[in-house]
């Protein structure tokens, strides 16, 4: 049974095939020499029409002088054009590269979805993240520091000591008040 995939057999044998196959490209080839030809003659018809032959034989030299002023006139003219045409191509090129890019964003953005909010718990969120390793709830209160009520009235009572560091300072000065600072932060026991 072949596959459903396979091309059926051409009804066209091989030499048809590559007779025709010839022909199609002599065909061609002789298109392209007549389109060649055609458009060297559109050249030199337009060529005769916009320049017409010079005739400077028996032309004085002031005549000669005002036929290359007229000349260079036509030629700034055409110079004109042409800069007025590239200047056209290279805005539409400029244009069309911008469009091109507008179409790449625009068929590459999507609208994003809203978010809904979600309460999950540390433990439901680490089984989620971990799978089957998670073991255990995970207590995060029991990881706080705890704060006694005596350390803040230590705090307390050292603030209180310190008050205004003016008055302090000439006291604390030396090694005497190094002392008072470490016998105050409980150094000596």
């Amino acid at each position: 049974m072949p596959p459903r995939d396979a091309k059926p057999k051409s009804k066209i044998s091989a030499s048809r095939k590559l007779s025709l196959k010839i022909l199609l490209l002599t065909r061609a080839m002789e298109d392209l020499e007549k389109e060649k030809m055609d458009r060297d003659e559109e050249k030199v018809r337009y060529l005769g029409e916009k320049l017409p032959p010079l005739h400077l034989s028996g032309l004085s030299m002031d005549e000669l002088q005002k036929l290359c002023k007229q000349l260079h006139a036509k030629i700034d003219v055409v110079d004109e054009e042409r800069y007025d045409c590239e200047a056209k191509v290279v805005k539409n090129n400029r244009d069309i590269h911008e469009l091109k890019l507008k179409i790449q964003d625009l068929g590459g953005k999507f609208k994003k979805p809203a978010l809904r909010k979600v309460r999950v718990s540390a433990d439901e969120m680490m089984r989620a993240l971990l799978g089957s390793k998670h073991k255990g709830s995970m207590d995060l209160r029991a990881n706080l520091k705890s704060v006694k009520k005596e350390d803040i009235k230590l705090e307390k009572v050292l603030t209180s000591e310190v008050g205004d560091w003016r008055k302090n300072v000439e006291a604390m000065s030396g090694m005497e008040g190094r002392k008072k600072m470490f016998d105050a932060a409980g150094g000596a026991q």
